[in-house]
Parts: C-alpha cells; sequence; structure tokens
C-alpha cells in the first residue's frame, strides 16, 4: 500500500506544473519566463541532491566526453518537451493540458522503431530494432479517445486557432520527452542514476532557458516576483519532491511487476489532481460533464496500460528464471519504470 500512496503523492506534485503554469498565465506572466525560470531553479536543487549522493564528478565526465549528444537529446528530452507545454498554456486550461499530455505513453510506443535491444543469439550479442506493440498500443489508444473527448468538450465557443496552439504543441513535447529520456538512457548505459541523468540533461537544456529568460526580458523586464515564486514551486514540488516521491514508490515495488504497474499508473492522477487544483485555487470555469467522461477515460487507458505492462514484465521474468519466479530484477524493473512512465521530470 505504501508504494501506491507514494505514487499519488508523486502525481499530485507532479500536477503543479499544469496549475501554476495557468496561474502564471492567468497573472499575464510572459511564458518564456515559464519555462526558462522552472528549469534555472531546478539545476541548483539538483546539482546539491548529486552533490550529496556523490555523482557529480562521473556525470561531467560523461558529458565532457560525449557532449554534442547530452545537449541533442537534453533538448529535445527537456526543451522541445516543456516549451510547447508552457506555449500550450497560453490557450487551454492546465487540466486540459495534464489530460492530453498523457498521450505520452501512446507517442512512447510509437517511437519504439527508434531503438534498440540487445539479443544473445549463438553467434554473440545482436542489435535488434524494437517493434510497436500492437496489442499494448491498442489499449493505450484509450487515452487518445479520452484526450479527444476532452478537447472535443472544450472546443464549443473556441477559435479554432486557439485549439490548435493549444492541442498541437502539447502532441509535439509529449513525443520529444519520450525520445530524449530514453536516447539518453541509451546512451548512459546504466552508468549514471536518474538523479545524475536529470541534472545532465537540464546541464544540456540551459542554453535555451537563457535564450528564452533573456527574450523574456527584453519583452516584458524582469519577471514578477509572483511569477518568479510560483516558478520556483514548480521547480521545488515537479522536479525535486515529486522525482524522489516516484524514484522512492519504484524501488519499493521493483521486486514484483504487478506493483511497479500499479505505481506507475498512479500518475494518471495528474488529470484529476490538476482540475481539482484550478477549481480550488485559480478562476476557472467548471469543466463541463463531457470533460469528466474524457478525464476518467485517459485513467482508464493508463491504468490498462500500466497493468499490461505489469503482466508483461511478469511473464518475461517467469519465463527467464529457472526456478519460474516471478520476481523481476532490480535493473529491469527500474528500467520498466523510466521507460514506461519516464517519471522523472514533469
Amino acid at each position: 500500500m505504501r508504494p501506491i500512496v507514494l505514487g499519488l503523492l508523486a502525481s499530485f506534485f507532479f500536477s503543479s506544473t499544469f496549475i501554476l503554469n495557468q496561474a502564471m498565465k492567468l497573472s499575464g506572466g510572459n511564458w518564456m519566463y515559464s519555462a526558462s525560470l522552472r528549469f534555472l531553479f531546478m539545476l541548483p536543487l539538483l546539482l546539491a541532491i548529486v552533490l550529496l549522493r556523490r555523482g557529480l564528478r562521473p556525470l561531467l565526465s560523461d558529458m565532457k566526453r560525449r557532449p554534442l549528444p547530452w545537449f541533442g537529446w537534453s533538448f529535445i528530452g527537456f526543451g522541445v518537451m516543456y516549451t510547447p507545454t508552457c506555449i500550450a498554456a497560453q490557450y487551454e486550461p492546465g487540466w486540459l493540458i495534464a489530460g492530453t499530455w498523457q498521450v505520452t505513453v501512446v507517442a512512447g510506443l510509437l517511437l519504439a522503431p527508434l531503438f534498440y535491444r540487445v539479443s544473445q543469439t549463438p553467434d554473440g550479442p545482436v542489435k535488434v530494432r524494437e517493434r510497436i506493440q500492437g496489442r499494448s498500443l491498442a489499449v493505450s489508444s484509450l487515452v487518445l479517445v479520452g484526450a479527444a473527448t476532452m478537447q472535443f468538450s472544450h472546443a464549443n465557443g473556441f477559435a479554432a486557432r486557439d485549439l490548435l496552439l493549444g492541442v498541437v504543441p502539447v502532441l509535439i513535447g509529449a513525443f520529444a520527452y519520450p525520445l530524449g529520456n530514453r536516447k539518453m538512457m541509451a546512451l548512459c548505459e546504466g552508468r549514471l542514476d536518474a538523479y545524475q541523468r536529470v541534472l545532465g540533461m537540464t546541464i544540456g537544456s540551459t542554453p535555451l532557458w537563457i535564450v528564452l529568460a533573456v527574450a523574456g526580458y527584453s519583452q516584458d523586464g524582469l519577471p514578477s516576483p509572483a511569477q518568479a515564486g510560483q516558478a520556483l514551486i514548480v521547480a521545488v514540488s515537479s522536479g525535486v519532491i515529486a522525482t524522489v516521491l516516484f524514484f522512492a514508490a519504484t524501488d519499493m515495488a521493483r521486486g514484483s511487476a504487478g506493483k511497479l504497474a500499479a505505481v506507475e499508473a498512479t500518475q494518471s492522477g495528474e488529470v484529476i489532481f490538476a482540475a481539482t487544483g484550478e477549481l480550488l485555487l485559480l478562476p476557472v470555469p467548471v469543466p463541463p460533464a463531457l470533460s469528466w467522461v474524457g478525464m476518467f477515460i485517459v485513467i482508464a487507458g493508463l491504468t490498462l496500460h500500466s497493468l499490461r505492462t505489469g503482466l508483461q514484465q511478469r511473464a518475461a521474468a517467469a519465463s527467464s528464471s529457472p526456478s519460474g519466479s516471478e520476481e523481476v530484477p532490480k535493473r529491469s524493473a527500474r528500467s520498466a519504470a523510466m521507460t514506461a512512465g519516464d517519471g522523472e521530470i514533469r
């Protein structure tokens, strides 16, 4: 029960991204500051965590050996992920962005052919291109149905341009996030832990955040104290607290594929937390009934996807274990958590 509680708490803190981005928009804050300040504030926080874990030197050494992949995939995984999300917040409420964002699960499945796995053959290890899992994609398509339902309920009375600028950026970010994160995981090959990798990607994307901060200053001057404070809250709650809670939950569940899948499913709570938080904290209208239907369809799709992933891991572990045990190896469980949920930073 404890891993589930921690997973739900993580999704609660992750949802702050969507709520506070909306708050910054309503207060007239420049979206460039909303995007850049969050990561600029995260940098010293993550640096302190990695220093305490004595992981800074190997990270910097790895980045020095391969700077182009680090900066390139960090730009995609963090920059192309978060910048469009902040743009979308100018045109749609946070709860709708949170629901649409969950299509990242489907995006991760569709991106599978861009990655390889090592397969053992009589002639030695061979790289095999991953394939799109049709059954998992069919189950996860419920997320698309739910997101489309939410967008449809929101479409009435809104200009097509606003809908386009609210949907397309989120979809771009939803594909960039698993692409950048998984490419970086492959690049690190297990040499660095998740905290080191997140810090490295934050460092690698910093040039973009500096450019956006300078552009925001040229437009509006310095950010207001309120916007700076809200960005700091997002950095702490979503970038640090939620990350630590999610990793703790996956660590507790790493010996059981079923428990791990249940922890991943808790991340669907972001949709409800974002909607509830906006209604309680911000002057926004109550989502129409059809939107709530769409939210629950999204949650159902994410839950079924996680449960199916758990069953697949359990079957694979049982078939590979000489004793037929259902225990999931530690490294396999951690890898599954990162690739299925990518619960590092939102």
